[in-house]
């Protein structure tokens, strides 16, 4: 037995079935517009997470005023002291910035020196210090060495090796003789300065007789 449905009966049917797919196809297309929009909440909010984490660990760990502290030598013995108005640590590079340093070298075999300057940056892993603006190194004179006077822009100092370098300009008070020149590399062990290039020397005029 074979049942025939009318015509308006069979297309009624057929809009049933179409509404229905419709209606489906808009769930699904709700459910994953639903998690498209999760998944990218998830990744602004992961991304701004890791942006504060970043800005927070190269965040300074601690800042200490009118500060001092001395770095030690092998043999146990005082290498140098390092002085300023403020240090600021940062635990990323390890790295220490200080506004209006004083670098004192502490060793008893050489005359001491003593360096000034605007700022320093202290490379801790290195033991390095670049000092910047208005660098002034001042060494005194004692039975073997005449006072020495160095000014310049910047300068690095490697403590341990008793060793100044710097490229830019620099004027050099040895005695009563003045030099100027370009580039300089002292070592404060051996007594010893080398000028890059451009170098002049000025002497002091010599006393009559």
């Amino acid at each position: 037995m074979r049942l025939t449905l009318p015509d308006t009966m069979a297309t009624y049917v057929n809009k049933r079935t179409a509404h229905r797919w419709r209606l489906l196809a808009v769930m699904l297309l709700g459910v994953f517009c639903a998690f498209g929009s999760f998944w990218l909440l998830q990744l602004v909010t992961q991304s701004n997470q890791g942006a504060q984490l970043g800005a927070r660990g190269n965040e300074p760990d601690y800042i200490v005023d009118n500060f001092s502290f001395v770095r030690m030598g092998p043999n146990g013995k005082p290498r140098y002291v390092v002085s300023g108005n403020r240090l600021t640590h940062r635990p990323v590079d390890d790295v220490s910035f200080v506004d209006k340093p004083v670098v004192q070298g502490m060793t008893v075999e050489h005359p001491r020196m003593t360096m000034t300057a605007d700022r320093a940056r202290i490379l801790h892993g290195q033991n390095q210090v670049d000092l910047i603006g208005n660098v002034d190194v001042e060494r005194p004179g004692n039975a073997t060495s005449q006072p020495l006077s160095i000014k310049t822009e910047q300068m690095t100092v490697l403590p341990d090796e008793e060793l100044l370098k710097t490229d830019k300009p620099v004027e050099m008070k040895l005695g009563g003789a003045i030099v100027r020149g370009t580039g300089m590399l002292a070592n404060n062990a051996t007594q010893q300065v080398h000028l890059a290039k451009q170098g002049q020397i000025i002497y002091p005029p010599r006393a009559n007789r």
